[in-house]
């Protein structure tokens, strides 16, 4: 990490989508999870000190690790490691509940009196549809605690069809936060690109750009930054399934202007976190 009494070089870098798992088990999970994905190899080895250390090399500022509870009996453990991880200097950890976990709303309290700044949910993995009324209170709650939720949107490459987080469902359940801010992974929906422009551009709600190197054609991807504003899409690296720096230099290949980009690097985040650069009194 960069020295906490410099000033980063400008724009300021914002990594608002990244994972890392606790070192006890990062060994296992990593490879269960390439395995589910097809993957041959991960850019790091899932642990903190490399999302840290791939931070520096890339000169990424500060990032939002995400943590995704996969059962309800995982749910406490997931956002104490989340709160113990939020800690730490540049990062800001989201917790996650699951669905099916009696207690999710009564968790999202937790998170909050803990100092967290958002959750993550993952349709795919929790086996749950984004537009299903039974998950609706938890969703107000968020919005409610002022909350940022983020989902994973659209396919994921080691799950079966159909897909659970589809632009237009995700557009339908839109209404249940009422304006608090909700974001979509991966450009608004994975693989689903073309809906996401019918769908979602244009509407109250944040992509980021995380796992879109190599994947999303450029010319969509400038189609729908046209279409959604710079000023609602957060720079990710879905860091350690992708390299940061192939990241950004996607991100900085859109054609937007110094100002946008800026913005889609840091500022946007630096909004939404009510984030500070280092030295940082948060």
């Amino acid at each position: 990490m960069p020295d906490q009494n410099s000033r980063p070089a400008e724009p300021w870098v914002i990594a608002f989508h990244t994972h890392c798992f606790p070192q006890r088990i990062a060994g296992k999970a990593m490879p269960i999870l390439m395995d589910e994905c097809g993957a041959r190899a991960a850019f790091t080895n899932g642990t903190r000190e490399e999302l840290l250390a791939a931070m520096d090399r890339a000169g990424i500022g500060a990032s939002v690790a995400l943590n995704i509870a996969t059962n309800p009996r995982q749910q406490r453990a997931v956002n104490d490691f989340a709160i113990a991880l939020n800690a730490h200097p540049g990062l800001y950890a989201f917790g996650s509940v699951h669905p099916d976990a009696p207690d999710a709303v009564e968790e999202l309290r937790r998170l909050k009196e803990a100092g967290l700044r958002g959750i993550k949910l993952h349709p795919e993995y929790q086996k749950f549809f984004v537009n299903e009324p039974r998950v609706y209170p938890i969703y107000r709650e968020a919005a409610r605690l002022g909350l940022i939720t983020v989902f994973h949107a659209g396919a994921d490459i080691g799950m079966p069809v159909p897909v659970r987080c589809t632009p237009a469902a995700l557009a339908e359940a839109l209404p249940q936060w009422q304006g608090a801010p909700v974001v979509a992974a991966h450009f608004g929906g994975y693989i689903l690109w073309r809906e996401v422009l019918e769908h979602l551009c244009g509407r109250e709600i944040y992509f980021d750009s995380s796992y879109c190197a190599g994947r999303l054609p450029l010319p969509w991807a400038k189609e729908i930054l046209e279409a959604h504003g710079a000023n609602r899409i957060l720079f990710g690296s879905d860091q350690p399934w992708s390299d940061p720096a192939d990241e950004l230099h996607y991100l900085r290949q859109l054609g937007a202007s110094p100002e946008e980009t800026a913005l889609m690097l840091g500022g946007n985040a630096e909004r939404l976190l009510g984030a500070c650069r280092f030295p940082c009194d948060d």
